[in-house]
């Protein structure tokens, strides 16, 4: 009998872990950004994620919303060499993107951090566009190269903007 239990202890323990496993996975897969570092005007007006559901290929794709209206991003550093044009490419697709402000310069884009550099917007509903971005590295060592939701002069609501690259 004591043998018994003790396997169906170990049987529960084993299927506990496993449970807990695929949802520790889970949890990872949606906020694993991997070099990415978030940011945002309104802490805790963005919700940052990996998207499983909505990919234009076969990696997970990063998504920000803004629940109010914001500017938000994901960005990297990247090293760069001085005076050295760079092109930056990745797929877009939007969801309801709408700047606060007429005639201003936001919506969903490729950008520089703390720079007026930037690629054209992706405003409104869009499925996957391609959106490039060209740019000068100038005296710089280093930029951080980001996906934005928002602009330098302005803030955008949406249900989503969804990037891969």
């Amino acid at each position: 009998m004591k043998e018994g239990k003790v396997s169906l202890r170990k049987i529960i323990s084993i299927i506990f872990l496993f449970v807990i496993l695929i949802f520790a996975y889970q949890f990872y897969q949606k906020n694993n950004f991997n070099n990415f570092v978030k940011a945002e005007y309104k802490i805790g007006n963005s919700k940052f994620e990996r998207d499983a559901k909505q990919k234009y290929a076969e990696k997970s794709s990063y998504k920000i919303e803004n629940r109010d209206y914001n500017d938000a991003m994901f960005y990297e550093t990247i090293p760069v060499t001085p005076n050295t044009p760079y092109k930056v490419t990745c797929q877009i697709k939007t969801e309801n993107v709408k700047s606060k402000n007429a005639n201003t310069d936001s919506g969903a884009h490729i950008s520089i951090a703390d720079s007026v550099e930037k690629s054209d917007n992706v405003t409104g509903t869009q499925d996957w566009t391609t959106v490039t971005f060209y740019f000068n590295s100038k005296n710089r060592t280093n930029v951080d190269v980001g996906f934005r939701l928002g602009g330098y002069e302005d803030t955008c609501i949406r249900n989503s903007m969804v990037f891969q690259f």
